[in-house]
C-alpha cells in the first residue's frame, strides 16, 4: 500500500497526493454511512449456468468501474480460516518487540513486519507531514508454490521470512492464503465477464500470479503519537491505494475502514458478516486503461478495542482494455514489473510500505 502526503488544506477541502502521483480532493475528514459500497452475492460464479456468471459478472462491473469496491458475500470460504489467521494474528503481535524484528520489512527486499510507530524505533506515516504517524503494524508473506494446489512450477522459491518459535504459524496462514488464491483464480473469470471478454481470457496469465497476504494489528486509537497533531489526524493507515490488481479484504467486527468516494466524501465500509471486501488496485486500473477504479481509502480505528485485518493482494499480467475510441494510457508494464517499481517506490521514501 502506498504512502499520502497532505499538500494543501482549508476550511471546505483538503487535498492529497499520493505516492502513485494522484492528487486527490475530500471535502471533510468526517465519514458518513451511506451505503454506497455494493453488496454482491457472488455464489453465482460457482454456478454451470454461464448466465448465473454474466449476472454476477454485470454487478461487478458496475461496482468496479464506479467506486471500484465492493463486499463479496456467499464466496464459499469457510469462516474457521478467518478466525483461525486472527488467532495467529494475536499470537504474533503479542511478541516481544524484539522478536519481530527479527523479520523487520528492512531486512530483506520485500516487506514482512512493519513496525508500529509507538515502539520509538520505526516512524513510519502515509502522511509526510508527520504530525500523526500511522497507528499499526503488520506481518507480510508472499506467494509460495508449495501451498498452491494449482502451481505450475513447485519448484519456484518463497521470498518469506517466518518468526521463529510460533508452531503453526505459517501453516495456518498459508492455508487461508490457499482458499484466497483459489477464490482469486476464480474470480478473475468473473472480472474477465466484467470486462466483457471471454471467461478464460485471463486463465493464462494467472497460473504464475503475485499473491501477496498480510495480518494487520491496529491498537485502539486514544491519541495522537504526536502531540503536535490534532486527534482527526490519527489515522491506523492513512490514505492510500493498492499496487496489485484486486485486492480481498477480511475484517473483524471493530470497523474503520473508509473509502473515498468520486463526490470527494469519505464512505465507511463496515463490517458485513462473512463477507469480503473487494477493491480494485491500481495496476489493474492501469491495464483495463482506466476503465476499473482504484479508489483511495484508509483505517481509523476508534472502536474502543484492538482491530485486526487481513489483506490478500493478488496480481497479474492483463492485456489492457485499448481501441481507438479509448487509446492507450500508460506504457506496457506487467504486473511484476509494476508491482515492482511501486515496493521499490515506496522502500526508497524512507516511510515503509
Amino acid at each position: 500500500m502506498s504512502q499520502t502526503s497532505t499538500i494543501e488544506s482549508n476550511a471546505t477541502v483538503s487535498t492529497l497526493q499520493l505516492q502513485n502521483g494522484q492528487i486527490v480532493s475530500y471535502k471533510s475528514n468526517v465519514a458518513k454511512d451511506t451505503g454506497e459500497i455494493p453488496i454482491i452475492d457472488i455464489s453465482g460464479i460457482f454456478s454451470k449456468d454461464i448466465e448465473d456468471r454474466k449476472a454476477v459478472a454485470e454487478q461487478v462491473r458496475e461496482a468496479a468501474s464506479r467506486i471500484g469496491f465492493f463486499y463479496a458475500v456467499n464466496h464459499g470460504i469457510e469462516g474457521r480460516y478467518k478466525e483461525d489467521t486472527f488467532e495467529q494474528a494475536r499470537r504474533f503481535f503479542a511478541l516481544p518487540m524484539e522478536e519481530k524484528m527479527s523479520v523487520w520489512t528492512g531486512l530483506v527486499p520485500n516487506e514482512y513486519y512493519n513496525g508500529l510507530c509507538a515502539c520509538g524505533r520505526l516512524p513510519e506515516s502515509r502522511n509526510r507531514t508527520d504530525r500523526a504517524l500511522d497507528l499499526s503494524e503488520a506481518f507480510n508473506w508472499a506467494y509460495d508454490a508449495q501451498y498452491d494446489p494449482a502451481a505450475v512450477d513447485k519448484e519456484r522459491p518463497s521470498i518469506s521470512i517466518w518468526p521463529d518459535g510460533l508452531p503453526g504459524f505459517k501453516e495456518t496462514l498459508y492455508a487461508y492464503h490457499t482458499q484466497l488464491l483459489m477464490l482469486a483464480r476464480k474470480m478473475t473469470r468473473m472480472f474477465a465477464l466484467a470486462l466483457r471478454m471471454p471467461e478464460d481470457y485471463f486463465d493464462e496469465y494467472v497460473k504464475r500470479p503475485e499473491a501477496a497476504m498480510r495480518i494487520l494489528h491496529y491498537p485502539e486509537q486514544e491519541q495522537p503519537l504526536s502531540l503536535q497533531a490534532p486527534a482527526e489526524e490519527q489515522n491506523g493507515i492513512g490514505a492510500h491505494t493498492d499496487f496489485e490488481c484486486f485486492t480481498m479484504v477480511t475484517q473483524d467486527d471493530c470497523g474503520g475502514l473508509e473509502v473515498l468516494s468520486r463526490s470527494g466524501d469519505w464512505v465507511k465500509a463496515p463490517p458485513v458478516p462473512g463477507a469480503l471486501v473487494v477493491n480494485i488496485a491500481d495496476c489493474f486500473m492501469r491495464q483495463t486503461n482506466d476503465f476499473f477504479v482504484s479508489t483511495v481509502h484508509r483505517v481509523i480505528n476508534k472502536s474502543g478495542k484492538e482491530r485486526y485485518s487481513c489483506p490478500f493482494f493478488f496480481g497479474f499480467d492483463v492485456p489492457s482494455c485499448v481501441s481507438k475510441e479509448n487509446p492507450m494510457k500508460y506504457p506496457v508494464m506487467t504486473s511484476g514489473e509494476y508491482y515492482k517499481f511501486r515496493v521499490d517506490r515506496a522502500k526508497s521514501s524512507g516511510l515503509g510500505n
